[in-house]
């Protein structure tokens, strides 16, 4: 499709009843809701979109951007938003929309991705905390975990760390922060007491990477796995498999940043 106006919306949702962002057949996925919805407020099908990235099924976002292609520009954009809004489903929300350069592409352009991800341990929680929050029975041992996280940051090599990797897949990736912190940012009156925020940043991701990390720091906390384990993982020279993935609804995008902007 050759278009003549591009615009880069940006939106949020809560993906605990959706299959991800990525069309699929026969199941609901973020992508789908949304080409439904603009095909409905724009009164045609004449459009293409492209989300800056896929997310796996039960993953939410806070800051989310895809771009629309148009072959007829947006009269009123401030309108167009509103009534994004209006016909979305509650669970999806449209933040800003904005006119884009013609050269902009958003896969290939430069940007840096910040997920978090929401966990507790102890007593089963309030069912409400499905969509948010992971939570383990047995105990953890968050000053470990914490030294674990900081082992991620840096360039290393994260086969280990990524869902069947094909063999032209560049492993090799640069993670710029990677912590665990008490969870401030979240609050509700089900939240279990105490919960954390493991919050990591790079320029991109694996298939599966960080709920692959996520899940070693668990099995960290837990003592089921070492500091040195880890550490050997990042290099190639790990002796046990990893094969952990922890649930997808505890992983949130946080913020996605352009060079553009």
């Amino acid at each position: 499709m050759k278009a003549q106006h591009l615009y880069l919306i940006r939106i949020q949702y809560l993906g605990f009843r959706f299959h991800g962002w990525a069309k699929q057949p026969e199941v609901k996925t973020i992508h789908y809701m949304v080409d439904r919805t603009l095909a409905f407020v724009l009164g045609h099908h004449d459009f293409k979109t492209m989300g800056t990235s896929r997310t796996d099924a039960k993953v939410s976002a806070l800051d989310y951007a895809f771009e629309l292609f148009l072959h007829e520009q947006i009269q009123d954009e401030a309108e167009f938003l509103i009534q994004l809004n209006i016909n979305l489903p509650p669970d999806i929300k449209a933040l800003d929309l904005k006119k884009a350069s013609e050269d902009f592409n958003i896969i290939q352009s430069p940007r840096a991705k910040e997920y978090i991800y929401l966990f507790a341990f102890g007593e089963k929680p309030h069912p409400f905390c499905a969509p948010f929050i992971t939570t383990v029975p047995e105990q953890l041992d968050i000053d470990l975990m914490k030294e674990g996280a900081k082992l991620f940051e840096g360039f290393h090599e994260f086969k280990a760390y990524c869902k069947r990797p094909k063999e032209d897949t560049i492993t090799q990736r640069e993670v710029s922060f990677s912590r665990i912190e008490p969870n401030e940012q979240f609050t509700a009156s089900f939240f279990p007491k105490q919960s954390y925020i493991y919050r990591v940043k790079a320029n991109g991701f694996l298939r599966h990477q960080i709920r692959m990390m996520v899940g070693q720091l668990l099995l960290l906390g837990k003592g089921e796995t070492t500091l040195e384990e880890i550490g050997l993982s990042l290099k190639g020279l790990h002796t046990k498999e990893i094969f952990q993935v922890a649930p997808g609804s505890g992983l949130i995008l946080n913020k996605i940043d352009f060079e553009e902007e």
